[in-house]
């Protein structure tokens, strides 16, 4: 049976990536392929001709609100992972992205090695998100209003659907399958994330994103 090449699209290049991370990623059995506009890209989404984006945009300025935007709308339409690769270090600009439904967040100036490992790590959690359940999790887990059918991956809240991205939907589950436990950001991180917690930042960020999106308060 041959096995569909993997592919990560990059959207931008003005750090450099595709010139960086090519052979890098084609060692890992991976395809980098390049989107010059908005419309390709949307038509990849739409084909799922893609498992991973690259979005490399400004997140300063008058880029900022467009970046933001940008993020909103690939969401709106995909589950896959997003990493954004900006040259904009501030830690409002990483929450915002975060917020607005990016995976992680690299700075230019990132170690190649790095990029590889998290664009990976992404891929991996994806991959498993997306495969076939096993029995152990063909279950619904309720509590209150919230139900998260863990089967067909979909979690409602009063019987109205709530899009989460995949890393939101583990912890969602995470935190479900172990009512009244309370869980440290190491801890979260090593669960869903399944390595060593190097990395804890964003963790908050994206429980905050849950809450919104499941509390009414």
């Amino acid at each position: 049976v041959q096995v569909m090449e993997k592919r990560v699209a990059v959207y931008n290049n003005n750090t450099g990536v595709i010139e960086i991370m090519s052979s890098l990623l084609a060692g890992e059995g991976l395809k980098m392929v390049a989107v010059t506009g908005r419309a390709q890209l949307q038509e990849l989404l739409r084909a799922q001709e893609i498992q991973l984006l690259l979005l490399d945009v400004e997140l300063d300025g008058r880029g900022w609100g467009e970046g933001i935007e940008m993020i909103h709308d690939i969401r709106n339409m995909t589950t896959i992972p997003i990493i954004i690769i900006s040259a904009q270090d501030a830690e409002t600009a990483k929450i915002m992205a975060l917020n607005a439904g990016a995976d992680d967040y690299v700075t230019v100036g990132y170690n190649p090695l790095e990029l590889l490992a998290r664009v990976k790590s992404q891929l991996r959690r994806y991959t498993q998100l997306g495969s076939t359940i096993d029995k152990s999790n063909q279950a619904v887990y309720a509590v209150g209003g919230l139900s998260i059918d863990d089967e067909q991956k979909e979690v409602t809240v009063d019987g109205e659907p709530v899009r989460l991205t995949p890393i939101e939907y583990k912890i969602l589950l995470l935190l479900a399958k172990n009512p009244g436990r309370v869980f440290s950001s190491e801890e979260i991180y090593e669960r869903v994330w399944q390595e060593k917690a190097i990395n804890t930042d964003t963790i908050m960020v994206h429980v905050r994103n849950i809450r919104e999106k499941i509390e009414l308060d």
